[in-house]
């Protein structure tokens, strides 16, 4: 029996992710995920009706609250 394939593949081809994409990324919950875009901390937008978060926004969220540390 083939075993279904792994959600949590990284795909380096795909320019947007699903919310669930980029909280898997970023090992945190959906609900967190759905927090830092609505308070701006992670960057995303609508495609139709869409939510969609590009793909290399989960590292820049990551590399700003990296920077913010070391300058505190």
């Amino acid at each position: 029996m083939d075993a279904a394939p792994s959600t949590a593949t990284y795909d380096p081809t795909l320019v947007l992710l699903k919310v669930e994409e980029a909280a898997r990324r970023l090992q945190i919950g959906r609900t967190t995920c759905f927090a830092l875009i609505r308070n701006g901390e992670l960057e995303s937008l609508l495609v139709g009706g869409l939510r969609r978060v590009p793909a290399d926004a989960p590292a820049a969220y990551l590399a700003r609250r990296r920077a913010e540390r070391q300058a505190a």
